[in-house]
């Protein structure tokens, strides 16, 4: 199974990619930006792909929803991953001979409580995780620290100098599987599923959000996300992205039907099995 993701192998996406694809022999397609990831996916239509949307302390990764919607890709599923991070060298090195931690920006404010209570360690910030580790693995970078995800040590031939260093130790991640249209059926059973994710825009009038939202009660479909986001060049209009939740398939279409006549541009990105 062909899998793109960002980053590279030992990164956060590798781990939730075979997570979620758990038994499954991968062929990892590693991209350097999600931009990257759609267009590998759009080249090879039988490349599935893995891609993080939100996270429980950083937020929405709003620019992947824009990616998303754009690239007429399907959501099959989705993956929380729990976000730990440890701190690993050169093998042979300890503590005393670290004087400058690498890691992405993110993880090192993820780990803020634990940097100030190593001041000797010179911070710099790099574009991955597990970037830093195999850097300093490839360039023997004698007295740098990676921080990243505890998988990236046996596949650098690190040392783990510590674990679960962040300060939050209820930090998850959320991935999205995603596939070409054309192969969602045969990956997914549609009626086992119990998420939607969609995509719509309102017309500028009083009440509009609410009255959909009241349609959705009606038919006992559960709000579990809504994000708004700007449409670039249509001042103070916006598109909402909305995760709902079902229990039953068909009350759920009946729920669509129902407020298409209230709404506009409504796309479907996805439906699913939720975790």
């Amino acid at each position: 199974m062909k899998v793109a993701i960002q980053g590279i192998r030992g990164s956060f996406h590798d781990i939730a990619a075979h997570e979620f694809f758990k038994g499954e022999d991968l062929e990892l397609v590693c991209c350097d930006t999600f931009e990257q990831l759609f267009s590998v996916m759009k080249e090879d239509d039988a490349c599935l792909g893995l891609m993080a949307i939100e996270n429980t302390i950083a937020g929405s990764l709003l620019h992947n929803y824009e990616l998303l919607r754009e690239s007429g890709m399907t959501i099959i599923g989705e993956h929380k991953l729990h976000i730990e991070h440890s701190i690993m060298c050169l093998p042979g090195e300890d503590w005393g001979d670290i004087r400058e931690v690498n890691s992405h920006p993110v993880a090192l404010a993820q780990c803020r409580g634990f940097l100030a209570r190593h001041p000797a360690m010179k911070v710099v910030e790099v574009d991955d995780t597990a970037g830093a580790a195999a850097r300093i693995a490839q360039e023997k970078l004698s007295g740098h620290a990676a921080i990243c995800h505890v998988g990236a040590a046996p596949l650098y031939g690190l040392r783990v100098l510590a674990k679960s260093i962040e300060d939050n130790k209820h930090n998850f991640t959320r991935f999205l599987a995603l596939c070409d249209p054309w192969n969602a059926d045969r990956l997914r059973e549609l009626h086992a599923t119990n998420k939607s994710s969609i995509v719509f825009t309102l017309p500028h009038e009083e009440g509009s959000l609410s009255q959909v939202l009241s349609i959705l009660s009606f038919y006992k479909i559960n709000l579990s996300k809504i994000q708004s986001l700007p449409i670039i060049g249509r001042e103070w209009q916006y598109l909402f992205y909305v995760d709902v939740i079902y229990d039953d398939y068909m009350r759920y279409r009946q729920s669509i039907d129902a407020v298409r006549p209230l709404i506009k541009e409504l796309k479907i990105l996805g439906e699913y099995e939720g975790k």
